[in-house]
């Protein structure tokens, strides 16, 4: 755990610096918008650390992680001059982040109280492990990784909207609506599986409060039809598909197909390679059939043999 830990840090540093010193240097108001924007979540960044040690609640990022990134997107249109492509761009993230802040919502994340809320599960067994048994090692984690490394990396994967400023003298093209589209069959196939589990979960444990007899997935205590019946992870995969269609505005606006923008695509993909295994790892422990459907279903991609 330590050292994915370590890589995750070590690559949200290296990569975006190896990457844009390779690439389209930043210069005048693009420069100056990303040093802008960088100080904004720093502090916000901060201020999450400093609330979850105050209040014991480690999910303070999560409730703003599909909120930041609305706020990102119309700071860089703002800042371009409101740029079409850019209106676009940033009308797609309000739509993805208007959608999963609901369902966070309906599960309990956020209370009157913004810095209460259901924490996220996983925090309190990441707590449990041997390595956090002392208090200071956890504080480290949540400042270098729960508070610092995922703003940075919440705002480093909207970044295609800085690259596609930069190019904003080409017109929208057939890549523009190709990436549109997609995003927006993502946000759809995301909304999906959020909608499936949602149901699933609520049923599973209104039988279990009923004391009724459960029968077939309910039994098993985790859902395996729907998405989920195709996919371990169906709104992962959707989650990881929809920045990656992102990214392909800055190739059209660029017509760089490889550019330093992707690094934030990239390490969404690492976290959340080391998000589901954790989160597989206690599905394990817990539901003794759950081996199986990670024999017969795929983890991000269906399994064909």
């Amino acid at each position: 755990m330590l050292r994915t830990i370590l890589i995750l840090i070590i690559t949200l540093i290296v990569l975006p610096l190896v990457a844009i010193t390779m690439d389209q240097p930043l210069d005048g108001p693009y420069l100056k918008a990303l040093q802008d924007i960088l100080k904004v979540t720093l502090g916000v960044a901060l201020g999450c650390f400093l609330l979850s040690e105050i209040t014991g609640n480690y999910s303070q990022v999560d409730k703003l992680w599909s909120i930041m990134p609305i706020g990102y997107a119309w700071f860089f249109t703002w800042r371009s001059g409101m740029e079409p492509r850019l209106i676009l761009m940033a009308v797609l993230v309000t739509i993805w982040g208007l959608r999963l802040t609901y369902n966070f919502h309906r599960r309990g994340g956020y209370s009157w109280k913004f810095w209460a809320g259901e924490e996220d599960y996983r925090w309190a067994e990441l707590r449990k492990m041997p390595l956090f048994s002392k208090k200071w090692r956890f504080t480290l984690f949540n400042l270098f990784f729960i508070s610092l490394y995922q703003h940075h990396l919440i705002l480093l994967f909207t970044l295609p909207i800085l690259v596609a400023w930069q190019g904003a003298d080409t017109p929208i093209g057939w890549l523009d609506y190709v990436a549109a589209v997609l995003m927006l069959a993502f946000i759809w196939m995301e909304t999906v599986a959020d909608n499936q589990h949602y149901h699933f979960q609520t049923e599973k444990y209104r039988q279990i409060e009923a004391g009724e007899r459960r029968s077939e997935e309910y039994a098993d205590g985790f859902l395996q039809s729907g998405l989920w019946a195709c996919f371990r992870h169906p709104n992962y995969t959707a989650e990881q598909a929809i920045w990656l269609s992102f990214f392909l505005f800055s190739v059209a606006a660029s017509g760089r197909w490889l550019n330093w923008s992707l690094a934030g695509a990239l390490l969404l993909l690492l976290l959340f390679r080391g998000s589901a295994d954790f989160s597989e790892k206690i599905s394990s422990s817990k539901y003794p059939a759950y081996s199986g459907y990670q024999k017969r279903v795929g983890r991000f991609l269906p399994k064909i043999f």
